[in-house]
């Protein structure tokens, strides 16, 4: 693998991973994250801990609509390959606060394609979202599938970082690959996501939200499976084998190819955890979908790379570092 790498959103869940996976191979990696208090700052500075015990790392604050502090990251280190998943998450925080998705998910992500233009960076790979599928009846959803509807500003400021990427590998032969995610969980994971908030409401016998009465199916993904087609993307530049004459531009789904019932994930959670989770049924809240589903044969084919983890597996090792992480006092 080519060396330096330059990623984005370092302190983040799937970042830390990506990052982790990289150093322990033995590769030089550069972060940048802003440390943003959207979720718990405690919990990224304990991510980021982790990291600055390996070796190879080094790590830069700042933020990606900063772009001064970007650009002199690109000229001290000049990453041939970049991993951009640094992003303004969540569905329903977007209702809230419009303003910090434009910021990071598409003021920054400009930032970060002019880097890449101007500094001769090799490949980017951009964090996109199962959420650009929007309400799509379809199942499974396949790259192929028409994603112009998004119900959620989230999802419309992803399906714009896809457009913008395609816009630059057409005009100036950046190699870029979108990654669309679906659902990813496991040991590290986000506070505002549902494994960490039912497993922090059962813990202290407090309900649950459980919204459209439980009726959701979602697209789990294990982590290390995540991070799996991540890095086997890198070597996999779309300058390689562009799907057009004119645009080295690819997209693909990384998710578990399997959906899940929400109340059979509420289950296990139970299950691992020894308590019995106090269940408040609502409606289907704005911006939600009712279940999702990776087709990943694209992933499969050019990759190799298939999901290894199922839902109990993945769960329950998700639950033993949620209780250890909890004792711990971090």
């Amino acid at each position: 693998m080519i060396t330096p790498v330059l990623v984005t959103g370092t302190a983040g869940f799937i970042g830390f991973h990506v990052v982790r996976r990289l150093l322990e191979q033995g590769n030089r990696v550069v972060g940048y994250d802003n440390m943003s208090d959207y979720y718990s700052v405690t919990l990224k500075e304990a991510r980021l801990a982790e990291l600055l015990k390996l070796d190879g790392f080094s790590f830069v604050r700042a933020d990606l609509s900063d772009k001064p502090s970007l650009e002199t990251v690109f000229r001290q280190y000049m990453p041939a390959v970049v991993i951009h998943l640094a992003a303004q998450p969540g569905v329903r925080y977007s209702l809230e606060n419009p303003d910090a998705y434009v910021q990071a998910n598409l003021v920054g992500f400009v930032n970060i394609l002019e880097c890449c233009r101007h500094y001769d960076a090799e490949h980017l790979l951009y964090a996109s979202s199962s959420s650009v599928y929007g309400s799509n009846k379809k199942l499974p959803f396949a790259v192929e599938d028409r994603v112009d509807n998004p119900i959620s500003l989230y999802a419309a400021t992803k399906k714009s970082n896809e457009l913008m990427a395609h816009t630059y590998s057409y005009l100036f032969g950046l190699p870029t690959t979108g990654m669309r995610f679906f659902t990813v969980y496991g040991p590290w994971g986000r506070p505002d996501m549902s494994p960490i908030l039912f497993m922090d409401a059962i813990n202290a016998g407090r309900p649950i939200k459980v919204f459209n009465n439980g009726k959701m199916m979602r697209d789990f993904t294990y982590i290390d499976d995540v991070v799996n087609g991540v890095l086997a993307l890198i070597d996999k530049s779309a300058a390689l084998d562009p799907p057009t004459e004119d645009a080295p531009y690819k997209i693909y789904n990384i998710g578990n190819n399997r959906p899940e019932k929400l109340l059979d994930f509420i289950a296990l959670l139970e299950e691992f955890s020894g308590k019995k989770a106090i269940m408040e049924f609502l409606p289907l809240q704005p911006g939600d979908v009712l279940a999702t589903y990776a087709d990943i044969d694209d992933l499969v084919r050019d990759t190799g790379v298939k999901p290894e983890t199922p839902l109990r597996a993945g769960l329950e090792r998700f639950v033993k570092w949620w209780t250890e992480y909890n004792v711990d006092g971090v």
